[in-house]
């Protein structure tokens, strides 16, 4: 079900295909071009490897895309890849998922889109009854993550260019930041 926290923003799951292929083109902005982290096979629009797999939480304005997050369950996941025994670091007894992409159009990061996205998004891993979301989170936005309620795990993954922190949050967390 979309939530509003706005008469302009709507938080939703995509569903549309005009959702993914703009969901395709802010990928590209953000991971292709400013994030030096992936190679796009087509110019202006990147397609996740495991796009057929993830789950994507939305913020529109209208038709606008203005922020994205995916998730997705299915192991082994992209920092199973980047930190070997991944489970060793994670608490014990959960149903795993992992967030990725998160990514917000420059001219809304400093809003509501970033926290209404995980605010969506968490609602949406209760409801898949995930208990723990792991997750690589690029350093400068250390602040964001762990506002949101992440721990820090493990040491830094990435290239230089671009540098991840592994962390995880719980359900416990979550519920808790969805009562606040």
């Amino acid at each position: 079900m979309p939530v509003t926290l706005s008469r302009s923003l709507n938080f939703k799951m995509a569903t549309e295909p005009s959702e993914f292929e703009q969901i395709y083109r802010l990928g590209y902005d953000t991971f292709v071009q400013e994030i030096p982290h992936y190679r796009a096979g087509i110019a202006g629009r990147f397609v996740d490897r495991f796009d057929h797999e993830n789950h994507y939480a939305i913020c529109l304005q209208e038709e606008r895309l203005l922020g994205m997050v995916a998730v997705r369950s299915t192991r082994p996941f992209s920092l199973d890849e980047k930190l070997p025994e991944l489970d060793q670091w994670l608490p014990q007894g959960h149903t795993v998922c992992e967030i990725r992409l998160l990514a917000v159009v420059k001219s809304n990061r400093s809003g509501p889109v970033a926290q209404g996205l995980f605010h969506h998004l968490f609602q949406y891993c209760r409801t898949q009854r995930y208990t723990l979301a792991a997750i690589s989170g690029i350093l400068k936005q250390q602040k964001l993550y762990r506002h949101l309620g992440f721990v820090p795990f493990g040491p830094l993954v990435g290239t230089a260019a671009a540098q991840f922190q592994p962390m995880y949050i719980t359900l416990k967390t979550i519920e808790r930041r969805l009562q606040s």
